[in-house]
């Protein structure tokens, strides 16, 4: 869209319809749409973004949109065909269909990016699958690890109405809150991110039994 000419996105996904300013009879001459992708509002998706330009000029790029100038991007925009359910809509927390749970759904069909992604919801929808078989007890898997994030995102963490793939990310985690904030403590809040989702995941692999 962009390459058919300078004004072509503000008649497309940067169309300036339906906002009005209380404070101001000026218009604005294109919008920038974010809709909300995880439950607690830490992470949101740019609508109609896709694009090809590489990782460093989206980030120079996006860091220009008033408003974003210090925004963390946890994933850029791409161009590529995927197919996928509407899983936040349609799958329960052990990825079965809630319309006919006899019905299980794996791998990269149930909306994350990337191979471990979809190898990560290929085992977890095998391991509830062989526990129910089993009669073994089947503890949700905690969402503050990678595993749990992900489920917990297709499985009604993120809006059906905007759903679309998401890779693991630290953006999908519950915040801790006596971490610190900003660009030099992101190391030291990644670090606790990890330790607290490997705790977790210990925690809930004892469980199964």
């Amino acid at each position: 869209m962009a390459e058919s000419g300078i004004e072509t996105l503000r008649f497309g996904p940067m169309k300036p319809v339906g906002l009005t300013n209380p404070n101001s009879k000026e218009k604005p001459y294109a919008i920038v749409q974010l809709r909300k992708d995880n439950a607690i509002g830490t992470l949101y998706n740019i609508v109609g973004f896709q694009t090809k330009m590489k990782y460093g000029a989206q980030k120079s790029v996006f860091s220009m949109i008033p408003g974003l100038e210090n925004a963390n991007f946890a994933r850029l925009g791409g161009i590529h065909r995927n197919t996928f359910l509407n899983s936040p809509q349609l799958l329960d927390r052990e990825m079965r269909l809630k319309s006919s749970p006899n019905i299980r759904f794996a791998g990269q069909i149930t909306g994350v990016e990337g191979y471990v992604e979809s190898a990560a919801m290929g085992l977890i929808a095998g391991r509830f699958a062989a526990a129910e078989i089993l009669g073994l007890q089947k503890d949700e898997v905690p969402s503050n690890t990678a595993s749990g994030a992900l489920l917990n995102h297709i499985s009604g963490g993120a809006d059906h109405k905007s759903f679309q793939p998401m890779n693991v990310n630290f953006g999908l985690f519950d915040p801790i809150d006596s971490l610190k904030s900003g660009r030099k403590a992101r190391k030291t809040r990644y670090k606790a991110y990890t330790d607290r989702a490997k705790s977790l995941w210990k925690e809930w692999e004892a469980s199964w039994h």
